[in-house]
């Protein structure tokens, strides 16, 4: 698809997200029912929310933009609320641990987050689109990654649409008058930016069965043999993360041709994708990987914050790279490398930031090369460090510690140390917090059957890593972490200099021979 300190302990991922908005409340269940027509783009919906208290309050708060609330209940019983500043307020005392359900019935027409609009064959479609915080504008929630929470739902709509949801369909119902109900529950919990809900004319077929777990496509029905070909592919990808990772964790998969306005949105159990996804010739291949590795690294741990987005998008970027360096072989994942790298630093270029990025408020703006690329760089060096057994099992051990939760970077990192032995307080620290990455000059001379080699590091901070160096057909690895490290080696006659020959580092810069 579609960026706190990092040096802090695994605990500070509850508190983080005890402290985002909506706190005092943790939600345990949404189900939403809306009612939508032909007629306008009204949306009339029904909210029933239960929830606990983190601590005694009075009060609590929902995020919800642009919509009219009409009434707050809880036990049938009024509840007094004021709707201000995109915030619903409600007074409902609760003590801590205290669990309580209330209901929120509103209208409105959708400003943003439920894209009601034609699509490409000008047949009218409705499309969740909440990344990163948009589902206030459709939905009474806590809009926000740390709130996870299972959700329905129930949807009344003309009866010529079919509608795909998060979950499993429990109820198609035809009520007369050209309108049908149609039920969906998922019972894993989920935060808000991957809730899904697609209302459209769609062609459905069953592509196969993964360990049991039904794969669809739903396309438009225009292009039903393109896109069916297409998506297929998901029953082929699903097995590498199965057996890499951990099972599945959601009931079905369904591959959904959409409006999103990205090229593809990993909303759980039910990925959306552009309409431009559909060719019938495959090429969308990487954008599936992509979304599918989503479904563990994203969906299910979750960054607890914005700023620690490259944990989903440098995962799915990098797990993109593995599963076609298994598939094609290794020279087209260090093409995909070289190509990354080269987005990395054209993006630093005219950016320079770190990839933990508290600083950001727009969080359209960590849609870029160093939460995807740069993102996956860093585990890929990971890799290298660490050695392909260990960082697998470093990658299944932190998805089983946070599968249902919510992580910030030292999380991965306690996770790898305690595995590896290895200190990475130095690793995380420069790759994940400092702008930038090692800009190097490197110059060599040849002369009394000796190679002089010096690096020197152009950046402002100096970093330090590994750098491999190819002298003829003999690799040496030099170890680099000042502003100029000279090196010196025998050699009988003038070599070929190749630096970074199997593509481990991120690094830009040039090579020079002094004569």
């Amino acid at each position: 698809m579609k960026i706190l300190l990092l040096f802090l302990t695994t605990a500070l991922s509850t508190l983080v997200q005890a402290q985002q908005p909506g706190a005092p409340i943790d939600i345990q269940h949404y189900t939403f029912e809306l009612t939508v027509t032909d007629s306008s783009n009204l949306v009339k919906g029904r909210a029933t929310i239960t929830l606990t208290g983190l601590k005694d309050t009075p009060r609590f708060t929902l995020d919800l933009k642009n919509m009219n609330v009409l009434q707050v209940t809880s036990n049938n019983q009024p509840l007094f609320y004021k709707h201000e500043n995109d915030l619903l307020s409600i007074e409902l005392p609760l003590a801590a641990n205290d669990q309580k359900t209330i209901t929120v019935a509103y209208e409105g027409i959708p400003k943003n987050g439920l894209i009601i609009d034609s699509n490409k064959f000008n047949h009218r479609t409705f499309f969740s689109d909440n990344w990163p915080n948009r589902a206030r504008f459709w939905l009474p929630c806590i809009d926000h990654p740390a709130d996870k929470a299972s959700v329905e739902f129930i949807v009344t709509a003309p009866a010529h649409y079919q509608v795909i949801s998060n979950g499993v369909q429990k109820e198609a119902t035809d009520l007369g008058n050209n309108l049908r109900r149609t039920h969906y529950i998922e019972t894993v919990p989920l935060p808000t930016k991957i809730m899904a809900l697609g209302i459209a004319r769609f062609a459905v077929q069953h592509a196969g069965d993964v360990d049991c777990i039904p794969v669809y496509s739903w396309v438009y029905p225009e292009e039903r043999d393109k896109g069916f070909y297409d998506y297929a592919q998901a029953v082929d990808i699903l097995p590498f993360f199965i057996k890499n990772v951990a099972p599945f964790a959601y009931k079905k998969l369904a591959n959904v041709e959409s409006k999103t306005t990205f090229g593809g949105m990993e909303n759980a159990s039910a990925i959306f994708y552009s309409e431009e996804s559909i060719t019938g010739t495959r090429k969308s291949e990487s954008l599936l990987v992509h979304e599918i590795a989503h479904q563990w690294f994203g969906n299910m741990a979750t960054e607890a914050d914005w700023s620690h987005l490259w944990l989903s998008e440098g995962f799915a970027t990098y797990m993109t790279i593995l599963f076609f360096e298994n598939k094609y072989g290794i020279d087209t994942a260090r093409f995909m490398l070289d190509q990354n790298r080269q987005k990395v630093i054209e993006f630093a270029r005219k950016k320079l930031r770190p990839v933990v990025d508290s600083s950001v408020t727009d969080y359209m703006d960590l849609l870029n090369a160093n939460s995807y690329q740069k993102g996956g760089w860093v585990l890929h060096m990971l890799r290298h460090r660490l050695g392909d057994s260990t960082f697998w099992k470093g990658i299944r051990m932190y998805y089983d510690r946070f599968a249902g939760k919510n992580v910030i970077s030292s999380d991965l990192q306690k996770v790898l140390e305690e595995l590896s032995g290895q200190d990475l307080n130095q690793f995380f620290h420069q790759w994940l917090m400092v702008p930038g990455h090692p800009v190097l000059d490197i110059q060599w001379q040849y002369r009394n059957k000796e190679i002089v080699v010096t690096v020197i590091q152009q950046q402002q901070t100096p970093f330090e890593f590994p750098l491999e160096i190819m002298i003829g057909k003999e690799v040496k690895t030099l170890n680099i972490k000042d502003k100029k490290t000279t090196f010196r080696f025998p050699a009988n006659e003038k070599p070929v200099i190749q630096i970074d020959p199997f593509v481990n580092l991120m690094f830009e810069g040039k090579v020079r021979e002094i004569k």
